[in-house]
């Protein structure tokens, strides 16, 4: 009896080619996908977790807005991803206000008189983080070109606002043509020994003094580098001015002012260091008539530490 073997049906080769082909065509249209979208998302989206970092915004206000360092500073701080906004204000009473509400994060305008004023009278506590420049204050005359030439009795007219009274008074001491009575702080036309002194002091309004050049009786005049400007004087041409470096000359420091939670910013503090890149302070020489001296060497903690004697002389002052 023969035994019926059993007989597998013929392989296809037809078919198993077509299974090969399909699964070729389904893999070529998941990588093009793959490759479609990866293109797509990189060229028109940016990805989750890469792209550029955002500039950090900065404010800062200041009272010569138009002055050409500005936009030079501000270039250097975009170099730096920093987007520093100059916000300008119309008014010397406007810019701290305006630091203390938070609506600018740093002021360049004052000198450290005029900021520790400020925090005596209204109680705020804002803070210098970096000096910026100072302009020496002069003495011109139209009678005599050296300090040896006063005479006697002569008078002297100086601005009697008390932010420039003191500095006027301890540049004529320093010329030698003033004697104090003490050692005070911040003096006052009655601080000064008239028998000891060359000249006498008259005190009048700041926007005067340019004027009484040519007055008869009056044989010099201490007079603000704007009203000086204003006035048409040859800036340079001054008897005496005091020297920027000299202790009497500290709280007339201008500065870079913040809110005593930032002073240890380290963008603000760059903006400081980029400040006194030479394009920017080459620029603000220029622009003051050369008479701006750019001050170095004074760090924020020094120059904070101006301010808080700066402070207590003026509360001793009265």
């Amino acid at each position: 009896m023969s035994e019926t073997v059993p007989v597998l049906p013929p392989k296809s080769s037809g078919n198993r080619t077509g299974l090969i082909a399909g699964i070729v065509v389904v893999a070529l249209v998941i990588v093009g996908a793959i490759v479609y979208f990866a293109t797509r998302g990189s060229s028109d989206e940016p990805a989750a977790s890469g792209g550029s970092t955002p500039a950090t915004v900065v404010k800062l206000g200041t009272t010569d807005v138009s002055q050409p360092h500005w936009e030079i500073l501000k270039d250097l701080a975009a170099e730096e991803n920093i987007d520093l906004e100059i916000v300008g204000f119309s008014e010397y009473t406007q810019p701290n206000p305006a630091l203390t509400e938070g609506e600018i994060d740093l002021n360049a305008f004052q000198h450290i008189l005029y900021l520790a004023d400020h925090n005596n009278n209204t109680g705020d506590d804002l803070q210098p983080i970096g000096s910026t420049l100072i302009v020496p204050l002069p003495l011109y005359s139209e009678k005599h070109t050296e300090v040896s030439e006063f005479t006697k009795g002569e008078q002297v007219a100086i601005p009697n606002d008390a932010t420039n009274q003191a500095r006027a008074l301890f540049v004529l001491e320093s010329a030698g043509l003033i004697t104090f009575t003490g050692a005070p702080k911040v003096p006052t036309p009655d601080d000064v020994d008239t028998a000891a002194s060359t000249v006498v002091v008259r005190s009048v309004e700041a926007s005067q003094t340019a004027g009484l050049i040519g007055d008869p009786d009056i044989a010099g005049v201490v007079v603000n580098n704007n009203f000086a400007s204003d006035a048409g004087f040859d800036l340079d041409g001054y008897v005496y001015a005091d020297d920027p470096s000299s202790a009497g000359a500290q709280p007339y420091i201008n500065v870079i002012a913040a809110r005593p939670d930032d002073v240890d910013n380290p963008v603000y503090q760059r903006i400081v260091e980029l400040y006194h890149d030479v394009t920017v302070t080459d620029s603000v020489v220029e622009s003051s008539g050369g008479t701006a001296v750019i001050v170095e060497g004074y760090d924020a903690a020094k120059l904070q530490q101006v301010l808080k004697d700066t402070q207590a002389n003026l509360k001793a002052a009265g």
